[in-house]
């Protein structure tokens, strides 16, 4: 009996197993099966898809190997790229079955991981004759396995070299004159174990099932965001004017909201008011009038010179734009119009508006990602995906999407698959403020980075609650797929103490997001400590940015030294771009967090020490793991200060004294040991 069920993507209907056959039991050749247990393979995704990786950078591969019986195992991994075996590495037996080694790629794109482990014939005798001669017992049969072993070894055509490491052993082996410790003890010797190492006379070479990583350009993973509203800058080119300071500063990307025009249905106005007074300009988030959708511009913000001006800017000054991907559409949309069905309808056959009771968005049409046709759905898809090739064929290659949590993940797999074929050198940052399950499985499915919890891990967490966020993301299972974009607040939320909060606060939830994530991003107006939020529960800003244009004072310090020094420190040390090189260490004070930041090579150490509390002096006395920093049992180093240029000489436990007004924190480069 056999039934038949829809298939989610296609509805086209498929033959499904009935339940007896489901549970019908499998032939299973002994033939397919695997001399050697090789299972658990990190890096890895849950679900099967490619696991993340970036160009140049170490991938730490991790995996469990065993076998029936005491023999002695050896293992290694090959990193291939269609096909051809790119890099490759011995894998380390760190105990409990586990293996570790890792693996460099060198250019973008899919690669397949490959692990082959064989039973280490060599090792395996030189262990049981080493552990019998240290016994007295007799070894007249591991004499006997090391001559066929070695003779294995020399092959018909003999030895090069007659008097070299294998030739000896044998004559040692054969000449009965000499005492068995002697004669053992000639083949356990560092050339002849040398010489027989490697796979080539495994017996039982097993090749485990491939997994695959998909390496990234650094970008992917590794940068400074700064976002701004080109209207509040006079448009595009104003924007364009802000480049050379946001270079100084440090930043790699750019990110505009959206540049696209904005509807003049139900247009909210002021502090999200739901009617917008003469000259309110809207939210850019609600795309699409007359003067076109997606792959128009506002014009008031200027035209496609000023925005070809502003990419070309941002590229002579080492910086990239970043667009918003933000799939609203207004009733002023041309999509309205020209495709009526990709949209929702409602029984009197209007087009539905989007809801969250008892929330409603008047101004914003959700797109129907799963129309009745198959025909509509496969062309609104590559409407979508046609977005993006028109501003990546503009010269922008990093987007933020905006709320991908409420789109179908059919689609994000679908488009991720495209641009990877197509544009491999893409960008795709995720704003999704959701449960952990679905930010994992958008981090799966092939995202760039993510938003992440940062902005709510404050100090009404304790330093714990942050602790144990930072290291789930750095060295958990999602340390393989899911790469963190901390920002302390965005247009949308200013959260916690950072709510009329003083510098200090917003001086040291920088920092924090600087220094834990390899990617952090802060929104125009951080640095000059904007803090006023719109209501006493509501997370917006009073006079929010999104509906009303903003003037500001940078000539105001603010944040600004801070934000150059400490961007100056992550671009010097390669230490802040290894996510899994974060370890926390202990303070006596709790409001006075200590974590290092390690190179991928071991190479760059830096102690990161920050207060917790903006109010008030604190004072600490540090632990420091000075194994984990790579210093042994060292009793002194000395350690720079990235931020003040002070120098001092260290122990495993200094003193240290921050001030929330002057000093929030240390950013040391660890520089030797005495």
């Amino acid at each position: 009996m056999t039934t038949e069920a829809a298939h989610p993507r296609t509805g086209r209907r498929a033959r499904m197993p009935s339940r007896t056959e489901a549970q019908k039991p499998q032939a299973v050749s002994p033939s397919t099966l695997l001399h050697i247990v090789v299972q658990d393979l990190r890096p890895s995704t849950p679900h099967g898809y490619p696991a993340k990786a970036v160009v140049g950078e170490a991938v730490p591969v991790r995996v469990n190997i065993f076998k029936d019986g005491h023999d002695v195992l050896a293992a290694r991994v090959l990193l291939r790229k269609d096909g051809e075996v790119v890099d490759a590495c011995a894998l380390v037996h760190t105990g409990n079955d586990e293996w570790s080694g890792t693996v460099r790629p060198a250019e973008m794109g899919l690669h397949e991981l490959v692990v082959q482990a064989w039973t280490d014939r060599y090792a395996t005798w030189a262990h049981r004759a080493a552990v019998k001669l240290a016994a007295r017992q007799d070894v007249h049969n591991e004499i006997a396995e090391a001559v066929a072993l070695l003779s294995e070894w020399w092959g018909p055509d003999g030895e090069v070299g007659a008097d070299g490491p294998i030739a000896q052993a044998l004559a040692a082996l054969r000449d009965e004159a000499l005492d068995d410790a002697a004669r053992i003890n000639r083949a356990l010797s560092a050339p002849v174990a040398e010489a027989l190492a490697g796979e080539k006379f495994a017996t039982d070479l097993t090749i485990a099932p491939p997994g695959s990583i998909w390496a990234d350009r650094p970008l992917a993973a590794v940068g400074a965001w700064y976002e701004l509203f080109p209207r509040s800058f006079g448009g595009l080119r104003g924007a364009a004017g802000q480049v050379p300071r946001l270079a100084g500063l440090g930043f790699d990307v750019l990110y505009l909201p959206p540049v696209h025009p904005i509807g003049h249905t139900f247009r909210k106005g002021r502090d999200n008011s739901l009617t917008a007074g003469p000259g309110d300009p809207g939210s850019p988030w609600a795309i699409g009038s007359e003067e076109g959708g997606h792959t128009a511009l506002h014009p008031d913000l200027g035209t496609f010179d000023d925005f070809d001006h502003l990419v070309r800017t941002a590229a002579a000054h080492g910086m990239e734009v970043a667009l918003d991907y933000a799939l609203n559409c207004t009733p002023d949309h041309p999509w309205v119009k020209e495709h009526p069905e990709w949209f929702y309808h409602r029984p009197d056959g209007s087009i539905a508006y989007a809801e969250n009771p008892p929330k409603k968005y008047q101004d914003i049409y959700p797109l129907n990602f799963w129309p009745r046709s198959e025909t509509a759905r496969l062309a609104l898809w590559e409407a979508c995906k046609g977005i993006i090739d028109f501003w990546a064929d503009r010269g922008v290659r990093v987007f933020r999407v905006d709320n991908p949590h409420t789109k179908p993940f059919a689609f994000w797999e679908w488009l991720v698959s495209a641009l990877r074929r197509e544009r491999p050198d893409i960008v795709l940052l995720a704003e999704a403020f959701t449960r952990p399950k679905v930010m994992a499985r958008l981090a799966e499915v092939g995202f760039s980075q993510g938003y992440t919890y940062f902005t709510w891990r404050t100090v009404q967490y304790g330093p714990e609650g942050l602790r144990t966020y930072v290291e789930e993301l750095a060295h958990g299972p999602l340390a393989d797929y899911m790469r963190p974009n901390f920002w302390p607040t965005t247009p949308d939320i200013l959260s916690g103490p950072l709510r009329g909060g003083p510098p200090g606060v917003f001086a040291l939830r920088f920092v924090l997001a600087a220094t834990l994530s390899p990617s952090y991003g802060i929104y125009s107006g951080y640095e000059l400590c904007e803090n006023l939020p719109a209501s006493a529960d509501n997370e917006e800003y009073l006079a929010s940015e999104k509906f009303e244009l903003k003037q500001r004072d940078f000539s105001q310090a603010g944040l600004t030294p801070l934000i150059k020094a400490v961007n100056d420190a992550r671009r010097r040390h390669r230490a802040f771009a290894n996510l899994r090189g974060v370890r926390f260490h202990a303070s006596d004070n709790p409001d006075i967090m200590v974590y290092s930041r390690i190179s991928d090579d071991g190479g760059d150490v830096v102690v990161v020490v920050v207060t917790l509390n903006p109010y008030a002096v604190g004072e600490a006395t540090l632990h420091l793991d000075t194994e984990a920093l790579g210093l042994g049992s060292a009793t002194s180093f000395e350690v720079y200060d990235e931020l003040s240029g002070e120098r001092y000489m260290w122990s495993a436990g200094p003193y240290v004294r921050l001030d929330p007004l002057y000093r929030v924190a240390h950013i040391l480069h660890v520089r030797n040991q005495v």
